[in-house]
């Protein structure tokens, strides 16, 4: 009997060894899945970190392609203002080289022609400064009206005054030098004289 009872002790001391062995597998598993979940936590969080830094990048590359489009239709329409500034203008310098040209024939013209050579020469040059005119104002050339009308600083120039006691005052008295106008763009204002 004496050596049953080592045999009981074994299985007992072997029974509580298995025992707590299985306590010890029991609560191992427990602590893998507590740092499980926390390396699954900490990969969620890297995840949605990079995802939110990927939106924001998306976010940013997309505003900047909008800015790119409204940029290049900016370019676009002015560009397509400048064209149309430049058809609609294309004759103002030559106009504005001209425009002397035509002070010298009304100057000229307005020389009083007393022999027969006179006169055929003053009717050529009449001539002449017709077409001339006709092909100005084909281009859009306009005289600014002056006389008689209130003093305007947007298309007259005052180089004189005077005392007309019959006008109000504000009122171009002479015209000195004719003005001319381009479509809706002064290219020189009218000299005048107004009155105080």
């Amino acid at each position: 009997m004496t050596e049953k009872e080592p045999v009981s002790e074994e299985v007992e001391n072997s029974s509580g060894a298995v025992n707590d062995t299985e306590e010890e597998n029991a609560v191992q598993p427990d602590a893998e899945n507590g740092t499980a979940d926390q390396t699954d936590g900490a990969e969620a969080d890297e995840r949605d970190r990079r995802i939110a830094d990927l939106e924001n990048r998306l976010e940013e590359e997309e505003n900047r392609r909008l800015r790119i489009l409204a940029d290049l239709d900016n370019t676009r329409r002015r560009a397509n203002l400048d064209k149309e500034a430049m058809q609609k203008y294309r004759a103002q310098e030559v106009l504005t080289h001209l425009i002397p040209v035509l002070d010298n024939f009304e100057r000229g013209l307005s020389v009083q022609a007393e022999s027969e050579d006179a006169k055929s020469l003053m009717t050529g040059m009449q001539m002449v400064y017709r077409s001339l005119d006709d092909a100005l104002k084909s281009e859009g050339l306009q005289e600014i009206e002056a006389a008689g009308l209130d003093f305007d600083p947007n298309f007259h120039q005052a180089v004189m005054t005077g005392t007309d006691e019959e006008k109000p005052s504000g009122i171009v008295l002479e015209v000195l030098q004719k003005g001319y106008m381009l479509k809706d763009r002064v290219l020189r204002p009218a000299m005048v004289k107004v009155n105080e």
